[in-house]
């Protein structure tokens, strides 16, 4: 079985991220998968949700939104809406866009409004608490 597996993570503008990793764990739509060197060929869904894959002992975290993931045993492939790497976020930004979520959540409005105004709560979260994780990796 083989030490690594190659994550490519690529979005409509950019690939994002090309490296041999020894774990990747993604967020898809049926919930939570990992995947190792060897693994079986499939293709997921994804969700709003954090990719993580571990290099040696670290462990680095994106954000997803949306988007496929396609498994071979050597490569994972993530095509995603939108991806951020966690040291590419804005902290600061990214806590001032769930206030500022919350607040059209609770204001309400048509159907419509209020379920696009949901998941913008749920991109900014995602986006802070990634933001955070990294914050406090590299202060650690």
């Amino acid at each position: 079985m083989p030490g690594k597996i190659l994550l490519e993570v690529v979005t409509p503008e950019k690939q994002l991220l090309s490296q041999e990793v020894d774990e990747v764990i993604a967020p898809g739509s049926e919930g939570e998968f990992g995947v190792l060197p060897g693994h079986c060929h499939f293709l997921s869904t994804l969700k709003i949700g954090e990719l993580r894959y571990r290099v040696d002992n670290q462990i680095h975290h994106m954000a997803v939104l949306w988007g496929y993931a396609e498994v071979t045993p050597v490569k994972v492939t993530v095509m995603a809406e939108i991806a951020e790497k966690a040291e590419d976020i804005d902290a600061d930004r990214a806590a001032a866009k769930v206030e500022e979520a919350e607040r059209r959540v609770q204001a309400g409005g048509l159907p419509s409004e209020v379920k696009e105004a949901q998941i913008s709560l749920e991109k900014a979260r995602l986006r802070k608490k990634i933001a955070e994780r990294t914050h406090k990796t590299s202060h650690a």
